[in-house]
Parts: structure tokens; C-alpha cells; sequence
């Protein structure tokens, strides 16, 4: 049985009735009044859930990951990433304020820390963002929980999906389809995959929407059975966060909620209205062939967006590897891609064999057989 609704306490969401999530990130920039901004005007605009990233930089990059190009423009990123840094209580104060709204409070942990203070505050659900979808140690501990999640599959294939379902239970699971590319081209997005996913998986599924339009992917991933929608939100483009760029303002996301429920309300009916609109060329390029594989405008960031093995500090040739020597971390442009996350624990105790300098991932080729 493909199953289409998602469910979470005694609410059920699926393309009757979607949950609309506002992704607001990191936007607040560590300033409490600039979230409840941001929380206010996502309830305004019709955001059913607001979800924010929890970050520690040592959970997600190396310091000599150097630049990355993110919307903004290229930034040392792992810098950017220590200034976001702040405690839980912080996020505590913000989910007590959305659900205050009547709003469903989201966020994304990146490692262990993350996750168990996440834990702490006793959310309804919980996010695994797409570069995450491979790190087996941070999948295994947030399954212990029992807690529904969102799963992002952008920069994955399908074999990766399975991986991580083979960890997180798929009872507990909402797939969402995503193009792990800033902004995303519409005509990559494929969205005639989500039936696909929900047959093969038999999990309800969603999209994560990077795309610049407020409307095409999100009514047309409505339109696909979507249970799920999120979608960057921001209160100006010209604000300084890490996302805000690509993200939709207070108007741009009513009108795509307005978009989606109008869906919920049309069914397939909706597609035709849709086609009409926007041409029917376009519509069919967007829904794509149903075929789950890599983006044209992601594929470069396979196995760097995604989290691999990395050496914590300078190691020598001949060594033995204890825990603390090594992480699972992204790699980004840099640095060499690492061992899968799923070596984490095989790796105490083995000598090497060359000179692995502080960043780089850790390969077979680095280790005594």
C-alpha cells in the first residue's frame, strides 16, 4: 500500500491538506527579536511549521574547508558557522514562542551534540537536512528517539535512500524530494519521482523547494501528492543570511500558499489550470520523467555536499587511529572526499600508511590492510 499522509500526533498531512514549512535557518543571525520577527511573519503568511538549524561548525565542516560559494557570494564558511553558534536554550525560547502562534516548531540537527540537545526540548519532529542522509552515526542516534522525521534525498541516489532507511524506520519517515543546488533550476526538480518514491518506499513524501519561483514546484509537487512543503523564507532578500538570497519574502510565500491549498482544493484538476497558466512545456519539464537520479545542476556536489570521513589534525605516516583522530564531515570543493560514514567505527586501531593532513578524508589507500 503506498501511503500518503504523514502523521504526527493526531494531525494527518497529506495532498488534502500539506504541511507548509517555512525553513528559516539560520536567518535570525543569533538575535532573538530577529526570530520572533521571522516566526510572526511566516504565521502571517500562512507557514503551518517554522524550522530553524541548530549549528555547531565542528559537526559540519573542517576549518580547512575553506571558501564556499553559497548565494551571497563566497565566504569562509566554517567562520560563519562558529558566529552562528548559540545556545539551546535559545531555540527553547523560539519553540515556545511558534507554538505560543499555533505553529509547529522544525529544526535540523548536524551531529551528536545537536541532535540529544535537540532531544532536550522534547520537539514533535524532527529534520535530517539532504547532506546528512548518508551519515549513519547521526541517523542511528536520532532513530533512538522514536520521533517522525523529514528526510531529504537532495544530492542522493537511490541507493543512498534505502541506505538510510535501512537505519531511520520507514514507518516513521517523510521523503523529501530535493535539488541540493542555490537557487535550483525548475526544470531539474522531476517531480513526477514523488509518486515513484512513495511506491518504492512506501512512505508518504514532500519536496524541499530551493527553486526561485514561489509557485511552480510547490502546487505542482501539491499536484504530485506531496504531503509535505518546505521553502526558504526570509523577511528581505538583501538581509545578510546564509539563505536569504534565494529565499521567499512574506509576499512571495503567501502566494505560494495560496498556490498549494489551491490544489488541495482543485486535485488533478489543478494540473490542467497549472498547464494552462504556465504552458504546457514548461509543466511537463518540471514533472520530468519519474526517475530518481542526480540533478544536472547537483551532480558536482556528490559526495562533497555529503558527509564523509575526514582527519581531525595532522596524522603521520604509521600511527594507529584512536576516536578523536577523525570525523564525519562534508568535504565541500577543497578537500578530498573521505571513507563513508559507515567506516566511523572501524577505523580506531588502524595504522596508516602515508602523511593525511588535517582535512582531508581518510581512504582505504591511507591504511594498513
Amino acid at each position: 500500500m503506498i501511503e500518503k499522509n504523514f502523521t504526527l500526533g493526531n494531525a494527518s498531512y497529506g495532498p488534502d491538506h500539506v504541511l507548509i514549512i517555512a525553513e528559516l535557518g539560520t536567518s535570525h543571525g543569533g538575535s532573538l527579536g530577529k526570530a520572533r520577527e521571522l516566526i510572526d511573519a511566516a504565521a502571517d503568511s500562512g507557514a503551518d511549521c517554522v524550522k530553524f538549524q541548530i549549528v555547531y561548525a565542528d559537526e559540519i565542516l573542517h576549518p580547512n574547508t575553506g571558501e564556499v560559494s553559497l548565494p551571497g557570494g563566497r565566504i569562509r564558511l566554517y567562520d560563519r558557522f562558529k558566529k552562528l553558534e548559540l545556545d539551546i536554550g535559545f531555540y527553547g525560547e523560539l519553540k515556545d514562542y511558534a507554538e505560543s502562534l499555533g505553529l509547529l516548531f522544525l529544526a535540523s540537527p548536524f551531529g551528536i551534540r545537536s541532535a540529544r540537545e535537540l532531544r532536550s526540548l522534547k520537539p514533535r519532529l524532527l529534520k535530517i537536512a539532504s547532506p546528512e542522509l548518508n551519515y549513519t552515526g547521526l541517523l542511528a542516534e536520532l532513530a533512538s528517539y522514536g520521533l517522525p522525521a523529514l528526510l531529504s534525498t537532495g544530492v542522493s541516489r537511490l541507493s543512498d535512500i534505502e541506505a538510510a532507511l535501512e537505519i531511520f524506520p520507514p514507518s516513521l519517515a517523510c521523503l523529501l524530494h530535493c535539488v541540493t543546488a542555490y537557487p535550483a533550476p525548475e526544470r531539474d526538480y522531476n517531480l513526477r519521482v514523488l509518486p515513484n518514491l512513495a511506491a518504492i518506499f512506501g512512505c508518504p513524501v514532500g519536496v524541499s523547494d530551493h527553486s526561485a519561483d514561489p509557485e511552480l514546484v510547490p502546487s505542482l509537487a501539491a499536484a504530485m501528492g506531496a504531503a509535505v512543503i518546505e521553502k526558504h523564507f526570509c523577511l528581505s532578500r538583501d538581509d545578510p543570511g546564509l539563505d536569504d538570497p534565494i529565499a521567499q519574502t512574506p509576499a512571495d510565500f503567501k502566494r505560494m500558499v495560496r498556490a498549494v491549498r489551491r490544489v488541495s482544493v482543485l486535485g488533478q484538476e489543478a494540473l490542467e489550470a497549472i498547464s494552462r497558466e504556465r504552458g504546457k512545456d514548461t509543466v511537463e519539464a518540471i514533472l520530468g520523467d519519474g526517475v530518481k537520479q542526480l540533478a544536472p545542476s547537483e551532480q558536482a556536489n556528490y559526495e562533497r555536499t555529503n558527509r564523509s570521513i575526514h582527519a581531525l589534525r595532522d596524522i603521520q605516516a604509521g600511527e594507529t587511529l584512536v576516536p578523536g583522530d577523525f570525523a564525519v564531515l562534508r568535504t565541500e570543493k577543497i578537500l578530498r572526499p573521505g571513507l563513508h560514514p559507515c567506516w566511523e567505527t572501524k577505523l580506531g586501531g588502524r595504522k596508516t600508511t602515508r602523511f593525511i593532513p588535517a582535512g582531508e578524508g581518510i581512504v582505504f589507500e591511507d591504511l594498513i590492510p
